[in-house]
């Protein structure tokens, strides 16, 4: 058997607000200007320029096909291809494919960039398993 409350189903809530919280202790740091943007330049001024990592080259790579190394690694370690980034890189796969590639982002399995097709740079990305070996200019 059920039963049922007949009549208000909550209390009456107090009339009168909550009381304040405590202050807390002044940090020491000046307050915020939430008149600047997060950049922190003035607004009437413009910001300045900046070169997005993106930018494919302007000039298509060197006409000649580099020679390859004899010994290959197992793997491209990240950091060493790092230092390709923004140049000329040749770059040979596992599959003995090979193409010119302009690095621009390396990651930690991956690189990305702009690779030529023969005509114009395309953007491009690759798992870095897949790099037999690579030499940049």
């Amino acid at each position: 058997m059920y039963y049922y409350r007949v009549g208000p189903q909550f209390p009456q809530f107090p009339t009168t607000p909550p009381p304040s919280l405590p202050s807390f202790p002044s940090t020491g740091f000046p307050p915020s200007q939430p008149s600047l943007p997060p950049t922190g330049f003035p607004p009437s001024q413009p910001l300045p320029p900046t070169s997005s990592p993106q930018q494919a080259p302007t000039a298509p790579p060197p006409s000649f096909v580099p020679q390859q190394a004899s010994v290959t690694p197992f793997a491209v370690d990240p950091g060493a291809i790092s230092g390709c980034l923004r140049r000329n890189t040749y770059v040979w796969l596992r599959d003995d494919e090979q193409f010119w590639f302009f690095p621009t982002f390396v990651g930690r399995n991956s690189v990305a960039g702009f690779r030529w097709n023969g005509r114009f740079w395309m953007f491009f990305g690759i798992d870095l398993r897949r790099i037999s070996s690579f030499t940049c200019f």
